[in-house]
């Protein structure tokens, strides 16, 4: 198994690609070892000292490192590779619940068609440029105007994700939706 990596736009942050499926659908967060022990790979990756993230996308691992370990990856890419390589090799499950997580939060009210709207825009054209920097963008709300988002993957921490949510997301959103006025992170 040949396992690729790419920089994100987060420095702190790497993708693998290990060049098969890994969730296929959904997404699946580890901010923590507590929320890895849902995952065989995720915890086995948090026992690497400096690793403090983990994101499973369809095809794709993000993991995040202390910044205590340094400005280079030199001495953590090669101890994520091997486990990812291991993981894969030894045909474990990727999830112990076997369940990724919604994309989106239930959104129900008198804004619920707008909010269906604007998670049709998330997935369609915001959701897949993001996964390609190695993070993922969930929907947690629509209120008086202001869309609620989370960040996740690369995207959590990322330096550029202000400027992500404001410039980019905010953008696209209010000129196919007129009713959103504003974007915030949760």
């Amino acid at each position: 198994m040949f396992v690729q990596t790419e920089s994100t736009p987060n420095p702190a942050t790497l993708k693998f690609l290990p060049g098969c499926e890994v969730l296929g659908s959904g997404a699946a967060d580890f901010p923590d070892p507590e929320a890895a022990r849902r995952s065989p790979l995720a915890e086995r990756l948090f026992a690497i000292d400096g690793v403090t993230g983990v994101f499973f996308g369809a095809d794709f691992i993000t993991v995040t490192k202390a910044p205590e370990s340094g400005d280079d990856w030199q001495q953590l890419k090669p101890a994520v590779l091997m486990a990812i390589v291991d993981h894969f090799s030894a045909g474990q499950p990727l999830l112990l619940d076997d369940e990724a997580r919604s994309a989106h939060a239930e959104h129900g009210g008198a804004d619920s068609e707008t909010a269906t709207a604007i998670q049709e825009i998330l997935d369609t054209r915001i959701r897949p440029a993001v996964a390609q920097d190695g993070g993922d963008v969930l929907f947690h709300g629509f209120e008086e105007g202001v869309v609620y988002l989370h960040m996740q993957g690369a995207c959590a921490g990322c330096p550029s994700a202000t400027e992500t949510l404001k410039h980019g997301i905010e953008n696209l959103l209010r000129h196919f939706v007129p009713e959103v006025t504003e974007v915030r992170a949760v």
